[in-house]
């Protein structure tokens, strides 16, 4: 591990903002009031990685309590970092496997899901590992209150349609489905929220695919 790695490992120990592990789990169902000490809605963010998207969308909704889910503490730091310098008390970051979402969330207790340009997992025997597989959307039913959205983007065309097609065949609820979502009609502040990741993608001129659906 070099040695940025062990520096920030170390550093997000101390961070007031970042729960590891087994640490998350006593504020399961009680999130909003024992961690946020408030009743603001919870929005998660999965496989955050840096955590862009999480800080900025805390910074457009103050009156919600974000939560960026990652498993990589040295991903984590860039956004707990930006976070607490820039005072923005309605994030915090959550160092678990998504695999075990429902060991840290009671059902009912978050209201949207964003999955945003997570690793694809393009190969047929990794299916299960695809955040938007039947294993995966079975454990947001549970945690998502009723009607509480999922939103992906991704640059993968192969996960976009996979997903897209698992909406269908769940009959689950399509709210919205492009792409291309910059030259669409959906792209507005929130949706035009960059990570690092996806400047890159753009710059060459790579199509970005939206999709917003529920559970009926």
């Amino acid at each position: 591990m070099g040695k940025d790695k062990i520096r920030r490992f170390a550093e997000i120990e101390d961070f007031s903002n970042v729960l590891q592990l087994d640490e998350g789990k006593p504020y399961k169902g009680q999130w909003s009031k024992n961690f946020f000490k408030n009743e603001n809605p919870v929005v998660l963010e999965l496989a955050c990685g840096k955590g862009e998207y999480t800080v900025n969308l805390a910074t457009l909704f103050p009156d919600k309590n974000f939560i960026g889910v990652d498993y990589k503490g040295n991903r984590i730091w860039r956004g707990a970092k930006t976070a607490l310098e820039d005072g923005v008390n309605n994030v915090a970051f959550l160092r678990i496997q998504i695999e075990t979402l429902i060991d840290y969330f009671s059902a009912g207790e978050v209201d949207e899901i964003w999955i945003t340009f997570p690793d694809p997992q393009p190969q047929l025997s990794r299916e299960k590992k695809r955040l938007t597989s039947p294993r995966f959307l079975n454990m947001y039913t549970e945690i998502l209150k009723p009607g509480g959205f999922v939103n992906l983007k991704t640059d993968n065309d192969g996960f976009y349609e996979y997903t897209a097609g698992k909406i269908k065949e769940l009959d689950l609820k399509e709210h919205i489905n492009t792409a291309d979502l910059y030259k669409s009609e959906f792209a507005d502040e929130v949706l035009s929220i960059k990570t690092y990741y996806e400047k890159k993608y753009l710059k060459d001129n790579k199509n970005i695919n939206y999709l917003k659906f529920s559970f009926k």
